[in-house]
């Protein structure tokens, strides 16, 4: 309008190289070769990367990768386990401009197939344990990468090469004073990660370069990470950029163990071995050591921090956490927020509660990260934010720099996920009086019997808390008479005994009767890569026995 005045401050003031500079989590790495270039980063078996090592490894990779014509958005895709290979592709690949697509190494040849074709991949790395995986997708897809073989000399199981080259000799052709950029923009896409895609093609997940690093420094911060900690890869590397703890770790200057596949001797082993500090993962992967025999963690005399995320872990685990003496940080997020972008931040006066109502604490989804701006409950038509009274459900939102950019080449799904100015996550929560958020479940997942709701989550909690459970998921099961009532499958310790009445009276005993599951089924629990509890098979085997019952 006119006359207006005229702000000052913005006159003259303009952003200028001297001033500005466009976020990327490359300069984390920069910084610690430049400054701490001796200090180990990487250790895979035998194998001891400094971060000047690292540092001259990533940028040969990017050398490399330049002369066989790959650049600015262009994908490279790779199949790896959590290797120094891996770590290197993080840095590598980005600082040409590239993007990196981490591939789940647990599907499928088909989903394979859909994702290098989607993702229009140029150059594909691929670990030689996968190998049969990965000649049926590239026979099934219309695009033909370069295909780059890793052979890890930890790996001694069946596998061949694909390519005609192999990581080393790749990294031998490249430049260690190699010189790149950062972004000129910070928006730029670094990476691409799809999701599950349980219901139609998985959608690829973009995240920018900004994102990347304010989620990698949101980590450190929100777990007080002190600077070179020791870090166990027990999570995935594929799985959301690791939580974005590849660049974290770059940042801290610290030490990346690495793990070929979670096993408690080995876990237990390594952190031993290399006094490990911090580790993340799935529920089932701290059940898994809580349930490990003690002697595997005889020694451990240090405090040892773990991060828990995925389906919301249930108080048993949490309780069996503390009792082992390790440290529980429960963090919640979604493929979309560049993993946990939320966290139950804990209070000093939750000390001195009971070992369950801590639990009970710990367990919730809690808070925004301290560098993600929203984190609300509402209503997903109103877009009203739900009362603060644990009771009312709403759907959980994010909004703020640790959010995608969006679903490539799915402008629809886009702009649905991001109705109202907010990231719609799909998951069911209450607002608890405390401000902190508390899932009850996703929307998908929520069993209504007799028109009642029943949320799965509260079933599977009090199922966890039998003593021969190990893992458990609970799903809704077709019923001519109540609509869907609760089935339950349940994965047993090792030697443990208990029959589907003893866990029908259990639930019974503790709460209301008409939640109890009327099914209970043993197996062993299919699980994604990740460790979490694939609840689409379980709901097509529930519906196949709903079948036969009829």
């Amino acid at each position: 309008m006119s006359g207006a005045k005229a702000n000052p401050y913005a006159i003259g003031l303009d952003r200028n190289p001297a001033n500005y500079a466009p976020l990327t989590p490359l300069t984390f790495l920069e910084w610690s070769a430049y400054t701490y270039p001796q200090r180990l980063a990487v250790v895979h078996g035998e194998r001891r990367f400094t971060w000047a090592d690292t540092y001259a490894r990533s940028r040969r990779l990017a050398s490399a990768l330049v002369r066989r014509g790959i650049g600015l958005g262009d994908t490279v895709a790779v199949m790896l386990s959590n290797i120094p290979e891996m770590y290197e592709c993080h840095f590598g690949v980005p600082m040409i401009g590239a993007v990196l697509n981490t591939l789940n190494t647990r599907l499928d040849a088909e989903a394979i197939a859909f994702m290098l074709d989607h993702g229009e991949a140029k150059a594909l790395i691929v670990d030689r344990e996968f190998s049969a995986t990965i000649a049926a997708a590239l026979a099934k897809a219309k695009g033909k990468p370069i295909v780059i073989d890793v052979d890890d000399p930890v790996y001694d199981g069946p596998g061949e090469r694909l390519g005609a080259l192999e990581y080393e000799a790749l990294l031998a052709e490249g430049d260690p004073e190699h010189a790149w950029q950062p972004p000129e923009d910070e928006w730029q896409a670094i990476s691409l990660n799809y999701t599950s895609g349980t219901t139609g093609n998985p959608k690829g997940v973009v995240y920018s370069h900004r994102g990347a690093y304010l989620n990698g420094v949101s980590n450190l911060l929100t777990w007080s990470m002190p600077k070179h900690a020791v870090y166990l890869w027990t999570l995935p590397m594929f799985h959301c950029n690791g939580w974005c703890f590849p660049w974290s770790m770059a940042a801290n200057t610290g030490v990346n163990v690495c793990l070929r596949k979670v096993d408690p001797v080995l876990i237990f082993e390594l952190m031993k071995r290399h006094r490990v500090t911090h580790y993340c993962g799935a529920p089932i992967v701290h059940t898994t050591l809580v349930n490990a025999p003690a002697e595997l963690r005889a020694g451990i005399d240090w405090r040892v921090s773990a991060f828990v995320a995925g389906a919301a872990p249930p108080a048993a685990m949490i309780e069996g956490m503390e009792r082992i003496g390790f440290d529980l940080t429960h963090v919640y997020g979604l493929t979309e927020t560049y993993g946990p972008a939320a966290v139950c931040a804990k209070h000093a006066e939750w000390d001195e509660a009971e070992i369950s109502a801590r639990a009970e604490r710990n367990g919730r989804q809690g808070v925004r990260y301290i560098l993600e701006e929203g984190l609300t409950v509402m209503d997903p038509q109103a877009m009203q934010s739900v009362p603060w009274d644990g009771e009312t459900m709403g759907e959980i939102m994010f909004r703020g720099n640790v959010t995608m950019k969006g679903y490539l080449k799915n402008p629809e799904a886009t702009q649905a996920a991001f109705a109202g100015g907010w990231f719609h996550s799909g998951d069911l929560a209450v607002m608890q009086p405390d401000g902190y958020v508390k899932i009850k479940d996703r929307s998908k997942d929520i069993i209504i019997s007799g028109g009642e709701n029943i949320s799965s989550l509260e079933v599977e909690d009090v199922i966890y808390r039998h003593p021969a459970v190990l893992a458990c998921a609970v799903v809704a099961k077709p019923d001519p008479k109540w609509g869907e009532t609760p089935c339950a499958f349940v994965e047993l310790k090792p030697g443990a005994q208990v029959s589907e009445a003893e866990i029908v009276e259990h639930c019974r005993a503790n709460l209301a009767r008409f939640k109890a599951p009327r099914a209970v089924i043993f197996l062993t629990l299919p699980k994604t890569a990740t460790g979490k509890i694939q609840k689409y098979a379980l709901r097509e085997q529930a519906k196949s026995a709903a079948a036969i019952d009829v």
